[in-house]
């Protein structure tokens, strides 16, 4: 008869108990609430096979499904300045911003880490896919500069690529939202023509602190963001013509 072997013992120490810590403050300190909604990703998926196809002959970086929507995540945020919002505890206030440094959630070896893309509103795509890439590269091998570590306004986490269809991501404190970027799944739509067709759409969940955002403001962000990633073929057209 097969016994249990012995289970493994792992420190609760350095950066696993930092995320711990900070996790545990965010959801102990903040009224959270996530907003889900979803957006055709027909567009996103087009995108990026011609940026794939093409990525050699036009010099281009490889550029993500992760870019696309970090791309139009931080086009998008200048206009809604309560979510892109950071809770000052001490001063008891509100910032709210209309430049974007955008934090982009990194798993890696030792555990979650965010990089923070400065004024990632003003890159182009390209810009802001080669900077995405070198700071996931920098994080997992733990050379990123400490400073590109705090100072966010936003963050993007996605789990996508693992067959996450729907979660409740928590806030990177002191922000005031976090998107999760989940799976693009084929899901039954209406047609232009009224008939039932495959769709393949991607889950957007986005958890807000209350305390500075309301589920309206919050709700009328998404509602633009997947505007946005639906018209990504149109934005994105100059760049491959």
């Amino acid at each position: 008869m097969n016994t249990p072997s012995d289970p493994t013992y792992v420190p609760y120490k350095g950066i696993r108990k930092l995320i711990g810590s900070r996790m545990h403050e965010s959801m102990s300190s903040q009224a959270q609430l996530t907003l889900n909604t979803s957006a055709n990703a027909s567009g996103l998926l087009s995108v990026r096979k011609i940026a794939k196809d093409q990525a050699a002959a036009k010099g281009l970086p490889n550029i993500t499904i992760n870019d696309l929507v970090c791309w139009t995540v931080a086009r998008t945020l200048p206009r809604f300045p309560d979510v892109n919002a950071v809770f000052e505890a001490d001063e008891q206030r509100i910032a709210q911003h209309t430049r974007v440094n955008l934090g982009i959630a990194v798993d890696t070896p030792r555990g979650l880490v965010v990089a923070n893309v400065q004024d990632a509103h003003d890159m182009a795509l390209s810009d802001l896919s080669r900077t995405v890439a070198r700071y996931i590269d920098e994080c997992r091998a733990g050379s990123i500069d400490m400073d590109l570590l705090s100072g966010g306004t936003f963050t993007v986490t996605n789990l996508g690529s693992l067959g996450i269809e729907t979660f409740t991501p928590i806030v990177n404190i002191p922000q005031a939202a976090i998107l999760g970027v989940c799976a693009i799944r084929d899901t039954a739509a209406r047609g232009a023509d009224g008939s039932i067709v495959l769709q393949p759409r991607m889950g957007l969940s986005l958890t807000i602190d209350h305390r500075v955002v309301d589920g309206a403001p919050g709700s009328r962000f998404l509602q633009e963001l997947v505007k946005g990633l639906e018209a990504i073929e149109a934005e994105t057209a100059a760049l491959f013509a």
